[in-house]
């Protein structure tokens, strides 16, 4: 009965459903994106999905990634994730993954699934998620967002083209949500189609966005679709050579100062300069004694949010009082 309405589809069925039953999907960060999607192919019936995210729930979080709530906040998103998902269906099994993804780990979590679905909001990840793919045989379906904007296509299919087919070569700037801003509704809209594509994929009907770009503009209401053109050298150089890093590495204007980094390991670009600390924000009150306390310390993020939030912590629970903020982020520090 719980998939009754959807097995009355001709393009489903019976046959259809036990297909989705014995498909395997691994989400790979569950947020803006990866929550809608999570949530539409736990209702429809995969029988096994990974939650892949290191990441912890905050309150800017929720006005996009809705399987969240208040009472959730400071919590692992993969296990909130995982629990909420079995609320909805407790008949499919889904698997917690605290961890980033690494170069490291990437190509055995991929080979327990069938597809892989993109939920990051870096391009550093996303081209990890590409040659690991290209390496283990994986199907990958893409998204991404930026403001009102979102992008969607499905990577590897049936030696369709690849992520790096479409981008070659990553721009310096990070663009994260964090920095520019998204409208919630935006990687919702994002996550649900990339659940479509992968229903379609597993149930083999209608046409997959393979060798195609999807964009979306919300505020405008247009839709563009992009043909990807197939570079067989660049899938070629993933398969002789391995993973690829995609590491963009700078230098902060004044080396003389001190500085506190407060971004995820995997945010560009990279400062490489000695005299700054990497913390990301979630690890500072486990991390207290690497920061100075005699000396003026200047704090940044990508915009200048998320560092002005670390000083308000420091100084008000752990008496910091030498910290600076740099407003802007890290652009405004770092040699162009």
């Amino acid at each position: 009965m719980r998939y009754d309405r959807q097995i009355k589809l001709n393009a489903v069925g019976i046959s259809g459903q036990e297909k989705l039953r014995n498909a395997s999907v691994l989400i790979v960060g569950v947020g803006g994106l990866g929550c809608p999607a999570a949530q539409y192919l736990a209702g429809a019936g995969i029988g096994k999905i990974g939650l892949m995210d290191h990441d912890k729930v905050t309150i800017t979080n929720l006005h996009r990634q809705v399987l969240y709530t208040e009472s959730d906040l400071e919590k692992s998103k993969a296990l909130v994730a995982k629990e909420k998902l079995q609320g909805l269906n407790s008949e499919i099994e889904l698997i917690a993954i605290e961890e980033a993804l690494t170069i490291e780990n990437a190509e055995n979590y991929f080979r327990q699934y069938d597809l892989i679905l993109d939920g990051t909001d870096n391009f550093e990840t996303k081209y990890l998620i590409n040659d690991a793919c290209i390496l283990t045989g994986k199907i990958w379906v893409y998204a991404s967002v930026y403001k009102n904007e979102g992008q969607l296509s499905v990577f590897n299919y049936r030696e369709g083209p690849s992520y790096r087919c479409l981008f070659p070569k990553t721009t310096r700037q990070n663009i994260s949500c964090e920095a520019t801003g998204v409208l919630g509704v935006v990687p919702g809209i994002l996550g649900i189609l990339q659940a479509a594509e992968v229903l379609k994929i597993i149930l083999g009907v209608g046409n997959v966005f393979s060798g195609k770009l999807k964009l979306v503009n919300i505020f405008s209401g247009t839709e563009q679709i992009l043909n990807i053109q197939k570079k067989q050298e660049e899938i070629d150089k993933i398969r002789k050579q391995g993973i690829i890093p995609v590491s963009i590495a700078c230098e902060v204007k004044d080396a003389g100062k001190t500085y506190l980094d407060v971004r995820e390991a995997f945010e560009q670009p990279k400062v490489k300069s000695k005299n700054v600390i990497h913390i990301p924000f979630g690890d500072l009150q486990n991390r207290l004694n690497e920061i100075p306390q005699k000396e003026g310390v200047l704090v940044f993020c990508q915009s200048g949010k998320r560092s002005l939030a670390a000083i308000e912590l420091l100084q008000k629970d752990f008496g910091f009082g030498n910290l600076i903020n740099v407003e802007g982020g890290i652009e405004t520090i770092i040699n162009g």
